[in-house]
């Protein structure tokens, strides 16, 4: 819709940017067209340069654009498909040789695809490509979006994966590198932050006496005093998905990152956030140049873009790689000094993840979207690899094979995709942003990485951003640079194994005639039965201190290794492999988890649960395991047995009957580490102790509370709980806040979830707002479920709503009742428009339940809608396959697991 603000608002300015309206009348939003491209579009024309002038008066419901494409048309044509969606276009038209042809604009499918019908044949050569058009903000982190905060109102786009188009006519796919040139005409004093530096502002005043201003008062259409135009340098090469703008009274702290060996100059950096985060812009400022200066160092080459602004926004989940204008969520770089040591794993890791892929990404981009895991599993290994060398002390490395673990539950089931898979269509594009990407790939990288030493791996990342820079490249090319930088074919069928085939391998190490032998199959659930695999396995095996490295290319290798010592199949937990043992080596292993490396205690971790889920250890080693755990010194292993039973009790494995039970296990199990390292609630109390040693008191005191229900640590929390509350800030350290505020929920129920509703919509501090609302879900029930899911309070956002669904569903006294909600409401919610981050996701929140008879209720109301929709089918197969293998788990392990916790292993 163009508003009538925008509208008159153009009608005052002496600008000559915008076209007139074009004679040929606009069509129907969208007009089925059988013809049209589903996925990626022909050469019929090729982009070479846009220029794009937008209006953005935040606090208007809606924007307005002028949009110039130069292109090359391959051949004469009546008609070209490009991208646009949800546009109202008021006109098009092509300029060939100073001639203007007018065209049609029709919209032909909801992912965005639209054509132009030119009213005579446009001839093959350059044409330049027109467009007057208006568009609607969104209210989530989905295209061009704007948010209330405080009094003040603020845009932000996120366009990854195919939201351009929702922000302007476009050519809109990674294969399309074209340079930029931004201009943004909005209320004289707003900041404006694009991709490149900022060329000029011209002041555009306006006239109060003029006929349109007149109107406009007439009319109730609240003017500003005056308004600014914007011009932006033109870009280097980018795709439309790295575009980027932020329009609105932001606060904008301006410094540099001093020249370093592969860069001469200085390079201009800034901190953008909204007036409400004023204050927390120091942390960002003094902690990105480090970043950026390690990432230089290992990349050998300069920051390949002119400027760099890292930018928060309150409702981004996640973050987004900008070339020069990198966007966050607010609670990932705005930290306060405090702040644990979790969030500063999270900024060191996610800030050298996204700002790794201004070479990686940015520097060269994928030709289409399936190659798009090269981009996101080499970033997300360089965030945890760079995130560590940046900060030692935090620990963040050993988070990378975490996830890699906890990646491969959903690799092991029979639906699922290969980390490199086609796409053919638009709506299977957001499904290649999972932990599949992530997860297992940035595990895939990281055993290459370790296989090959980091100098020949380097080589080979080196040699594919030289050969390709400011281009396009696809996973061959990179397999290619990877073997000629590292001088090492043979690494090709390694990756090439692990990266286009589904499934994760399973050796099973035996004794056999005084040598070690190794078999590989393809990983099965109970109940399960995937299709074999065979790979190419860089395995690394130690017995006791002796380590042997040899590529497993055949289903059965005998190794060089021997020995009678403990056998750690999976040196430094950096292979993609699970692995399994004969009994007496798998009591000798699980004897030394207190003493194993993190990785290799998290690894070992993982391979004895996927031995119990398939059917082959019994549960009372996993309780053995947790205790054993428990005593090892790094905070990711030291609970990860915790976590894991924790699981089974929140999907219902760990029946009613065996609460009591289970709450002693926990408790002590947990409790008297957290009293031997001690224990004081109160901001800044441990601020003394290493981070990861206060990383891990805060995990213990989670266990100790939310699951082993401890009277003494519980009340201590509650009571500095309350006294923050009560205007106290020194009360309760940042690290158990969201814990002692669930407290409080547990015990005062509904009252209290209301109470804290409140304080977390009062607020815009990431922290206490997430704190908040995330405890009033955690430690609900029925009751606070229904208050929490019919909520209608503006300052409610989809992102809060969202948030509180997933907690609800994960809190063991609400999860039945938000699973039915969901069903109910699935429709509604996917029309929340929250892109790539959160509505292909959805279905995850169903994940916790279990059984059966749940599988098949939630496949037949929800998956016709699901398939419908075409958003996170993936993701729900997966999920109702999960929810069966629960049920599978429960029918054969069932009374076993409640044996072994009633025993304490």
């Amino acid at each position: 819709m163009r508003s009538a603000f925008v509208a008159t608002c153009l009608s005052l300015l002496s600008s000559t940017a915008f076209a007139q309206t074009a004679p040929m009348p606009a069509a129907p939003t969208i007009v089925a067209d059988p013809a049209a491209p589903k996925g990626k579009l022909s050469d019929a024309a090729i982009p070479s340069a846009y220029r794009l002038t937008f209006t953005i008066l935040p606090d208007q419901p809606g924007f307005s654009g002028h949009d110039e494409i130069d292109v090359t048309v391959k051949a004469p044509t009546k008609s070209l498909y490009l991208h646009g969606r949800d546009l109202k276009v008021q006109g098009a038209y092509a300029t060939v040789a100073g001639k203007q042809i007018w065209a049609r604009w029709t919209q032909v499918d909801a992912t965005g695809v639209a054509r132009l019908d030119f009213a005579s044949e446009l001839p093959a050569g350059k044409a330049t490509l027109s467009f007057d058009y208006d568009g609607v903000f969104g209210d989530g982190a989905s295209g061009l979006y704007h948010i209330k905060v405080g009094d003040q109102w603020y845009s932000w786009t996120q366009f990854e994966s195919i939201d351009a188009r929702a922000a302007f006519p476009s050519f809109d796919e990674p294969g399309f590198k074209t340079p930029f040139t931004v201009s943004v005409l909005t209320a004289a004093g707003n900041e404006v932050v694009s991709n490149a530096p900022e060329a000029k502002v011209t002041p555009l005043p306006i006239d109060p006496e003029s006929a349109a201003a007149k109107h406009a008062r007439a009319t109730g259409v609240a003017l500003p005093a005056a308004l600014a135009r914007h011009d932006f340098e033109p870009t280097k090469p980018l795709p439309t998905y790295l575009v980027a703008l932020v329009t609105g009274p932001f606060l904008h702290e301006k410094g540099v990152v001093a020249p370093t060996p592969e860069r001469a100059t200085p390079l201009p950096l800034g901190a953008v956030a909204t007036g409400a985060q004023a204050g927390k812009l120091d942390y960002v400022m003094a902690e990105t140049p480090r970043i950026v200066s390690l990432l230089e160092k290992y990349f050998g080459e300069p920051f390949p873009f002119p400027k760099l602004d890292q930018i928060a926004s309150p409702v981004s989940p996640g973050a987004m790689e900008n070339a020069g204008a990198d966007i966050y969520g607010d609670g990932i770089i705005l930290l306060d000094p405090g702040a644990p040591t979790g969030q500063r794993q999270d900024f060191g890791m996610i800030v050298a993840h996204e700002l790794s892929h201004q070479w990686f990404g940015d520097l060269v981009t994928p030709a289409w979207w399936d190659d798009i895991w090269l981009n996101e599993s080499f970033a997300n290994w360089m965030g945890y690899r760079i995130g560590n060398e940046w900060r030692p002390e935090l620990n963040i490395g050993v988070g990378a094979l975490d996830e890699g673990f906890r990646a491969m539950n959903t690799d092991a089931l029979e639906v699922g995709r290969p980390i490199h898979q086609p796409i053919t269509e638009n709506s299977q594009i957001d499904g290649a942003f999972d932990n599949i990407t992530y997860g297992k790939g940035g595990h895939v990288i990281s055993m290459i990485a370790a296989y090959l030493g980091d100098e020949k791996f380097k080589a080979g990342v080196r040699l594919h951003l030289k050969r390709h820079a400011y281009g396009n490249a696809t996973s061959e090319q990179f397999f290619q640079s990877l073997a000629d930088g590292a001088k090492d074919p043979r690494v090709l069928a390694a990756m090439k194994s692990f990266v286009d085939q589904q499934g994760v391998p399973v050796v099973d190490i035996t004794h056999q005639g005084g040598k070690l032998v190794a078999t590989q199959s393809r990983y099965a659930f109970l109940g399960s039965a995937p299709r074999p695999e065979q790979w190419t396995i860089p395995l690394c095996l130690r017995v006791d201190a002796t380590k042997t490295c040899t590529l497993l290319d055949k289903p059965v290798t005998t190794l060089a290794a021997s020995g009678t010592g403990v056998i750690m199949p999976n040196v430094g937990g950096t292979g993609y492999y699970r692995f399994s043992l004969e009994a007496p080596e798998w009591q000798k292993l699980i004897g030394t988890f207190a003493t194993l490396s993190p990785g290799e205690a998290i690894a070992a971790n993982d391979s004895l649960w996927a031995a119990f889920r398939a059917g082959k250890v019994p549960a009372s080693w996993l309780v053995t395991a947790a205790k054993n755990l428990a005593a090892n010194p790094d905070s990711g292993a030291s609970v990860d047995g915790g976590s894991r039973l924790s699981g089974l009790k929140l999907r219902g494995l760990i029946g009613p009957e065996s609460d009591a039970a289970y709450r002693r296990l926990m408790d002590s199990t947990y409790a008297p580490r957290l009293a031997a390292i001690g224990f004081n609630p109160a901001a800044g109390a441990h601020s003394g102790d290493a981070p990861d040693k206060q990383k891990l008191r805060q995990g213990l005191v989670g266990y100790v509370v939310e699951e082993g229900h401890d009277a003494a640590v519980s009340a201590t929390l509650e009571a500095a709980a309350e006294k923050y509350l009560a205007g106290d800030k020194q009360a309760i350290d940042q690290a158990y806040l969201g814990a002692g505020l669930e407290t409080l929920v547990v015990k005062g129920g509904l009252p209290a979830a209301k109470k804290l509703v409140e304080v977390g919509l009062s607020s815009e501090d990431p922290t206490l707002r997430q704190s908040a609302l995330g405890a009033a879900a955690a430690g609900g029930n029925k009751e606070v479920a229904e208050y929490l899911l019919g909520l209608n309070d503006p300052r409610l956002r989809p992102y809060d709503r969202l948030g509180l669904i997933f907690g609800l569903a994960r809190s063991e006294g609400a999860a039945d009742y938000t699973g039915d909600w969901i069903l109910a409401n699935y429709e509604k919610l996917l029309a929340g428009g929250n892109g790539v981050f959160i509505t292909s996701r959805l279905p995850q929140a169903l994940s916790y339940q279990c059984g059966a008879e749940r599988a098949d209720r939630i496949n037949k109301i929800l998956g016709p809608k699901v398939r419908a929709a075409g958003a996170g089918v993936l993701d729900f197969e997966r999920t109702v396959e999960t929810i069966r293998h629960c049920g599978d788990l429960k029918a054969a392990k069932g009374a076993e697991i409640a044996a072994a916790i009633a025993s304490g292993g």
